[in-house]
């Protein structure tokens, strides 16, 4: 499969097993099939299947996004957060997806009317350069007494979501449940502990290891 093949189209399950080449077949609840890209870890013989939703077709993002909302739904939740950059981007379609009006965004741009003391420290796997994470004071209002759900594209290494939680915990909501479009490995339960809230996923992928013959699980 060509680079800009990848996220393009959902496919038949053809019973495809490893080692594999270049990509990652995971298979969707409906039986149908994703093939995600293989991203080599640097200085290790590792590697990671990759989601870049913003870059996935508009078909392919409407499964996965309702296919979350879905699973979201028996939480019954009020307000969707969302997280940046590419977390939005899901947020906003599950929100959508559940029949409500808008969402609630947290961003990385420091806007003049923030509040420093409502913000955190954040970095993520794609982004390991730390930065601040902020909510923006105005829509407080919306989080009070709310069922909340807090909303990534990717679960990986936990941060990014570990730092949403922190965010939330400052204006003291912790949310019913997290919601993601693909867990990616298991790092990300060290980072959010025991006492985190139920996590969602559409889908789950493993630490891949490079062979001769190809990445294996």
């Amino acid at each position: 499969m060509r680079a800009e093949e990848f996220w393009q189209e959902l496919r038949p399950a053809t019973g495809e097993t490893a080692p594999f080449s270049t990509g990652f077949p995971v298979t969707l609840k409906d039986g149908r099939v994703l093939e995600l890209p293989i991203r080599p870890l640097p200085d290790s013989e590792n590697g990671l299947a990759s989601l870049i939703i913003n870059q996935a077709s508009f078909a392919v993002q409407r499964v996965l996004i309702d296919d979350l909302a879905a699973a979201l739904s028996a939480y019954e939740p009020e307000v969707i957060v969302g997280l940046p950059t590419l977390g939005l981007t899901v947020a906003a379609g599950v929100a959508a997806a559940l029949g409500h009006v808008r969402y609630v965004p947290c961003g990385t741009s420091r806007k003049f009317w923030y509040d420093e003391a409502l913000s955190v420290s954040m970095s993520s796997v794609t982004t390991p350069t730390s930065r601040r994470l902020y909510l923006d004071p105005r829509l407080l209002p919306l989080l009070e007494n709310r069922r909340v759900v807090l909303v990534d594209d990717v679960l990986s290494t936990g941060r990014s979501t570990s730092a949403g939680l922190a965010l939330l915990d400052l204006v003291g909501v912790r949310p019913v449940a997290i919601g993601a479009l693909m867990l990616q490995t298991d790092r990300w339960r060290t980072a959010l502990g025991a006492e985190a809230p139920p996590v969602i996923g559409v889908f789950k992928t493993p630490l891949l290891h490079r062979t001769a013959a190809g990445w294996t699980t």
